[in-house]
C-alpha cells in the first residue's frame, strides 16, 4: 500500500469518530433559528428579527491563551471550553448584544478524542450559559507543527442588538456610578505571569495545596470564566439606563475602562468596595507584585462593569441581584482632570 494521509499524522477515521461523539452536545445548544444539522459546509441561521426595528449584528473573536497549559497539566479539559465561549460573548455583550451563535476552531498536534470531546462539551455548556447556539466548528490536526499533546482554541461569536439600543459609553457623564459584577477568579487573562510565578519561580505543581486557596493550586487556576449575558441582558431589557459596559480582560482596570469613556470623563474606583479573591492576594504576596501591575494585568475580582445614572443604580442593582448576581457599587465617574482611571 502506498503513502496515506494517516502516515503523515492525520487520521480521518478518528476525526469522523470525534464528530459522531460531539453531535449530542452540539445539538443540545440549537435554537429554532438553526436551520442546518451538523456536517455541512456552512451553518444556516435565520436572519429574521421581527422584534427588532433595526437589527445590528455584533461579532467578536478570542481565545483562551496559555490557560490551556493549566488544563493540560490538570488533565481536565471541559472547563476550558466554557472559557472560550465566555471570552467572546462577554465582549459582544458590552454593546448590549444578545449572543446568537458561536463557532470554534480547534487546532491540535494529534486528535486525542477523549480530550477534544471534553473541550467541546465545555464549549456546549458555555453556549447554554450564554443562551446561544453552537452552530459549527473546525478541528485541524497539525502534525510537525504542534506537539502531539498540544491543542489551541479560537472562538467566534455573533450577536444582535437593535440600533437604538446599542450601548457605546458615549452618554457616560460625571456623577454616574460604576457597578461591578464579581469574577469567578482569574478568568482567562494573565496566565503567562501566573505560570511564570507559580511554576517557574516558585516551582509549585498543580497539586500544591495552598491554604488560602482551600485546596490544590491547579483547581483554583482552572475555574472557568463567568458568563454574564443572561443577567445583564435581563437588566438591560427590564430596567434599561445602562450607559456603558466594560469586560475586564487583558489590561485589567487601567486599560479596559478608558475604552468606553468619553474624553471629558475619568473614573475613580474604590478598592475596598469589592472582594478581591484569594488567588489574587496569593499571587501578589508570592511575587511581590505592585498594585498597579495587578490591576493592569488581572480582573482582581470584577469581571464586568456597568455604568449608569446614580438615580437608576438601585433598580439596576435589584435586577442584577434578582438574576443571581452579587453587584456592588465600586466607583463613580468624574470630570477628567488627570489619569483616566484612579484606584483609591
Amino acid at each position: 500500500m502506498g503513502l496515506t494521509y494517516r502516515d503523515s499524522g492525520v487520521d480521518i477515521d478518528k476525526g469522523n469518530s470525534f464528530v459522531r461523539r460531539i453531535i449530542p452536545e452540539v445539538k443540545s445548544t440549537f435554537s429554532p433559528r438553526v436551520l442546518t444539522g451538523i456536517g455541512g459546509f456552512g451553518a444556516l441561521f435565520s436572519g429574521a428579527f421581527p422584534g427588532l426595528k433595526d437589527p445590528v449584528l455584533v461579532s467578536g473573536t478570542d481565545g483562551v491563551g496559555t490557560k490551556i497549559r493549566i488544563a493540560q497539566m490538570m488533565k481536565v479539559h471541559d472547563t476550558i471550553g466554557i472559557d472560550a465561549v465566555a471570552m467572546c460573548v462577554n465582549d459582544i455583550l458590552t454593546s448590549g448584544a444578545s449572543p446568537l451563535f458561536f463557532l470554534d476552531y480547534l487546532a491540535c498536534g494529534k486528535l486525542v478524542e477523549d480530550v477534544l470531546v471534553d473541550v467541546v462539551r465545555g464549549i456546549a455548556e458555555g453556549c447554554r450559559q450564554a443562551g446561544c447556539s453552537l452552530v459549527g466548528g473546525e478541528t485541524a490536526e497539525h502534525p510537525g507543527i504542534m506537539a502531539e499533546e498540544d491543542y489551541d482554541i479560537a472562538g467566534f461569536a455573533v450577536g444582535v442588538v437593535d440600533r437604538e439600543k446599542i450601548i457605546t459609553g458615549e452618554a457616560i457623564a460625571a456623577g454616574d456610578v460604576v457597578i461591578g459584577l464579581p469574577s469567578s477568579g482569574i478568568h482567562s487573562n494573565g496566565f503567562s505571569l501566573v505560570r511564570k510565578l507559580f511554576f517557574d519561580m516558585k516551582k509549585y505543581t498543580v497539586n500544591t495545596v495552598i491554604d488560602e486557596l482551600g485546596g490544590p493550586l491547579g483547581r483554583a487556576l482552572l475555574v472557568p470564566t463567568r458568563i454574564y449575558c443572561k443577567s445583564v441582558l435581563e437588566c438591560i431589557n427590564t430596567v434599561g439606563g445602562i450607559k456603558g459596559l466594560v469586560h475586564i480582560t487583558g489590561g485589567g482596570f487601567y486599560e479596559n475602562i478608558p475604552r468606553i469613556l468619553p474624553g471629558s470623563t475619568a473614573v475613580k474606583i474604590e478598592k475596598k468596595s469589592f472582594i478581591v479573591p484569594p488567588v489574587f492576594r496569593v499571587m501578589q504576596k508570592e511575587g511581590a507584585i505592585e498594585d498597579r501591575e495587578m490591576f493592569t494585568t488581572f480582573n482582581m475580582g470584577i469581571g464586568l462593569m456597568l455604568f449608569c445614572d446614580r438615580k437608576n443604580a438601585d433598580a439596576v442593582m435589584r435586577s442584577l441581584s434578582g438574576s443571581g448576581e452579587s453587584p456592588a457599587v465600586i466607583g463613580e465617574v468624574l470630570e477628567s482632570g488627570g489619569e483616566r482611571v484612579s484606584l483609591v
